[in-house]
């Protein structure tokens, strides 16, 4: 009895001993980056909003008529884990970059990369991720409600960034708020920014910053685990990342073979559309159907009823082609592909300015229903990407209930069995296609529509 006793308290005493040390360990690997006296290490780029030292903190404040100013770490930082503690004024929208560059040859100098938000705004999207002067928002925080009340408008707040290997998450308050994974970058400057303003009545306002601290050192021991509400948003190309297999997605095209696809209308698929140097399906630019460029539409060889389905589209200048669900005209003989659309449009050819009401411009429900900002309150543009650049569809089918969004944005919102779509149907150009849009299950189709030049990659589904 007396050894297990013993044995007991030698336990007790080493986590009594242990566990300080190691606590100890763990603080000595932080580095500060701010001395509290002056900005030496740091330097300013691209605007002349001003920087200035009060006390323990770094403050910048708010100048009419310059673009964004950023202060800039001079080292730059590839794995780590940055916290900082800022005070946003009410109005104000501000950012903390990272693994971020300015180079001249790249728009004369611009600052660029990945920016966690500050956002004193109603949209409350602070600790979401922008991609400063590139893609634009890549983690707005759309569908994490929880990662959108973590901010404090008025009081001091606590952000956390941890970016090691290709994964990047944030923290509010110990909220997690982002969840990414993504390669572009993987070095590059830390830099506090002071937005550009519309308003006067802005000028003058501050944002401050201070305990501004970094560990590159044992990050794994320090590594926060990710949350279930912060859904985790890959664009690594044609690849799966361990929690998506988790959660069940799958590659609907490998980035290499035409496995899991055929030609809508033929036999043999068109193999001269995948490039597997750049890893997309390219359907080349044509002027109609005839054209010997033009290789026709593509769909999966299985059908689906509920699932979540990602796609990323880049269109070429007046571009246009589209993603279908549902399709079951093949079956019945019609040939057309005939289901519903997910448009893929460039804002320049003359189909943009047709139909009712914008439902043929790009992310609506073709010629049914509009696409519009449902995510974002008094905000009119969807926040799509034009012509060259990359966009990301999202198509969400559960019975009948519908979404479609673009770059994580919601724009349409729909049920196909409702009394609604069956009127919208009636005065549409589907009228004549008996039972459209309500099918138990269908195909996913790829439309070549000329003039071409689009390009699909990252295709993945999630059946539910």
């Amino acid at each position: 009895m007396k050894t297990k006793f013993n044995f007991f308290i030698a336990i007790a005493l080493l986590l009594v001993f242990i566990l300080p040390v190691n606590n100890i360990i763990a603080q000595s690997d932080w580095i500060s980056l701010f001395n509290g006296k002056n900005l030496s290490g740091w330097e300013v780029k691209n605007g002349s909003a001003e920087y200035t030292i009060e006390g323990d903190a770094i403050v910048g404040t708010s100048k009419a008529g310059t673009p964004n100013t950023f202060l800039c770490t001079k080292k730059k930082y590839g794995d780590f884990i940055f916290e900082v503690e800022v005070l946003v004024a009410s109005g104000l929208n501000s950012g903390i970059q990272f693994r971020s560059n300015s180079m001249k040859s790249y728009r004369d100098g611009r600052v660029h990369g990945y920016q966690s938000e500050l956002d004193t705004s109603e949209r409350a999207w602070t600790g979401g991720i922008y991609d400063e002067g590139r893609r634009g928002w890549l983690y707005p925080l759309t569908m994490n409600k929880t990662g959108s009340n973590a901010f404090r408008n008025g009081y001091w707040n606590k952000v956390r960034i941890e970016a090691i290997g290709n994964t990047i998450k944030t923290f509010v308050n110990g909220i997690q708020c982002s969840n990414l994974v993504d390669d572009m970058t993987s070095e590059g400057f830390i830099a506090l920014q002071v937005h550009s303003i519309r308003s006067k009545e802005l000028e003058g306002k501050t944002i401050k910053w201070k305990n501004i601290r970094i560990v590159t050192e044992n990050l794994e021991s320090n590594r926060t685990p990710s949350m279930p509400y912060a859904r985790q948003i890959s664009y690594l190309k044609n690849t799966l990342t361990s929690e998506e297999k988790r959660k069940g997605w799958t590659l609907l095209w490998d980035g290499k073979t035409s496995n899991g696809w055929k030609s809508a209308k033929k036999n043999d698929f068109p193999n001269q559309i995948i490039s597997s140097e750049e890893g997309v399906i390219h359907f080349p630019k044509h002027k109609m159907k005839r054209d010997p460029n033009s290789v026709g539409d593509i769909v999966t060889e299985k059908k689906y009823s509920d699932f979540e389905l990602e796609v990323d589209f880049l269109s070429s200048t007046g571009g246009n082609s589209g993603i279908k669900y549902f399709v079951d005209a093949l079956e019945k003989g019609d040939g057309r592909g005939i289901g519903l659309e997910y448009q893929v449009l460039d804002k320049k050819h003359p189909d943009h300015n047709l139909g009712v009401g914008g439902n043929r411009t790009v992310a609506s429900l073709y010629d049914l229903i509009a696409a519009e900002n449902l995510s974002e309150k008094n905000r009119d543009d969807i926040r799509a990407n034009g012509s060259g650049s990359w966009n990301r569809a999202r198509i969400l089918v559960k019975g009948g209930h519908v979404e479609h969004w673009i770059n994580n944005i919601k724009v349409v919102e729909y049920n196909r069995f409702s009394q609604t779509f069956k009127n919208l149907i009636k005065k549409s150009k589907y009228a004549k296609h008996q039972g459209f849009g309500v099918g138990l299950s269908g195909r996913i189709l790829l439309q070549d529509h000329s003039p071409g030049d689009i390009k699909f990659k990252n295709i993945k589904i999630r059946e539910l």
